[in-house]
């Protein structure tokens, strides 16, 4: 690509490369207006300033663009062919225009945010209402997936931001630390212990437990590659328990024959973080996006900010 840039500015005249918007402004108005005149008055220059540059236009095109001498001026047959471009060099200048006035609106006007599978459908309902509040204009495009993989498209550019645990070793990442937010137990509603408001892990018989690989201490899970209505499905088929992030207990406790109970004492679970390259140009939005989602995690029960430095 670059060196098509420079072949294509080499294509380009010394003369022609000395021809400025305005310059072509002008030539558009006296087209508009058929008169020299007009035109001047219109575009606040005298009239031999303004014959003055369309003259400087055509010697840089090397062909005329009006007749002159009537009383109003017209294109020639050649010159109506130019002008046509003339208008379709401003049209695309207008376009960049706008497109480099869309960066003074939050993220260049649209936030493409990653965001965990088991995260995505219990957090996102929060946010879609208050996002247009904070960031008037902008627009919030979401993607689902795993941490790998969302951070990996963050990485490569495809996503601007990204919600997921916090990882090590990711160099040219900022990560601004959010929530933590603790597992519950999912059990089948015939479960000895179903109906308990609190279960202690001492309680739960570890050969009964059905794993997702995010909740598993060691990273590593009996079930992966599943959403949480699957997983609810699965224990009610199976039996067991299973544990399950906290801000999913609404939609999984309107599940028939499942009960969810809380964790006594220091609850295992999980924190998230959001992510964001370091060269992004929106490094004040995303600041701004990451104390909304920490207001947001404060209303919402069992939720822990975590303390930032």
């Amino acid at each position: 690509m670059p060196g098509f840039v420079v072949y294509a500015c080499a294509m380009i005249s010394s003369h022609l490369s000395a021809v400025s918007l305005r310059d072509l402004i002008l030539v558009q108005a006296v087209h508009r207006h058929g008169s020299f005149n007009s035109a001047a008055r219109a575009m606040h220059i005298s009239p031999s300033g303004l014959s003055h540059q369309v003259q400087k236009v055509e010697q840089a095109l090397g062909a005329p663009l009006f007749e002159r001498g009537g009383r109003r001026v017209v294109p020639t047959a050649g010159g109506q062919r130019l002008l046509e471009q003339i208008d379709a060099v401003l049209l695309a200048a207008e376009h960049l225009q706008q497109a480099a006035r869309a960066g003074e609106t939050a993220f260049g006007g649209e936030l493409r945010l990653g965001v965990l599978a088991t995260l995505g459908p219990y957090l996102l309902p929060h946010l879609i209402e208050p996002f247009p509040q904070h960031f008037p204009g902008a627009r919030l495009s979401l993607s689902e997936g795993k941490p790998r993989g969302l951070l990996r498209r963050l990485h490569e550019g495809e996503l601007d931001a990204v919600l997921a645990p916090p990882a090590s070793s990711l160099s040219g990442m900022v990560m601004c630390p959010l929530f933590f937010e603790p597992w519950e137990v999912l059990l089948r509603a015939d479960h000895p212990l179903a109906g308990k408001r609190n279960i202690s892990m001492e309680q739960l018989d570890a050969s009964e437990a059905i794993l997702m690989a995010e909740s598993h201490a060691d990273g590593e899970g009996y079930v992966q590659d599943v959403s949480l209505e699957s997983l609810a499905a699965l224990v009610n088929l199976r039996g067991g328990h299973a544990l399950v992030p906290a801000l999913a207990h609404d939609r999984l406790a309107s599940m028939p024959d499942i009960a969810l109970a809380k964790i006594k004492g220091e609850a295992p679970g999980r924190e998230i973080a959001l992510y964001w390259r370091e060269a992004s140009p929106w490094h004040g939005d995303l600041q701004a996006f990451a104390e909304l989602l920490r207001k947001l995690a404060k209303q919402r029960p069992g939720l822990h900010l975590i303390e930032t430095v």
